[in-house]
């Protein structure tokens, strides 16, 4: 069940989806859903994925949900935090990346909107 405000996925950067692929497999008995040739998804125990897109940053990505992205969008500016990137739809919903005071890149994801 996802819990507004809380962890629901973690993205890690990758030279190559076959190779963590391969090494997540064999050392921990992973298994994958590939989304295009440069992302590998993983369902073990916290959701998560391996971008090895050279567009996309090179740190791990913590990624929050929210039942109400735009509302969560307000929320973190009033808070202090700065939009790196406004919302925008990927394959499974939409979100924007944010920095904490720290420097820290978030993102916080939802599902995408009824029509």
């Amino acid at each position: 069940m996802r819990v507004d405000g809380k962890l629901d996925y973690l993205e890690l950067p990758a030279d190559s989806t076959g190779t963590v692929k391969a090494f997540y497999g064999a050392a921990f008995g992973w298994t994958f859903q590939d989304y295009g040739p440069t992302y590998a998804a993983f369902s073990e125990g916290l959701d998560g994925g391996f971008d090895a897109d050279e567009a996309s940053l090179k740190a791990p990505l913590p990624v929050l949900y929210a039942t109400d992205l735009e509302a969560a969008l307000a929320r973190v500016t009033e808070a202090g935090g700065t939009i790196v990137k406004p919302i925008f739809d990927f394959p499974g919903g939409q979100r924007f990346h944010f920095r904490d005071p720290a420097g820290n890149e978030l993102a916080i994801w939802s599902e995408p909107k009824a029509t």
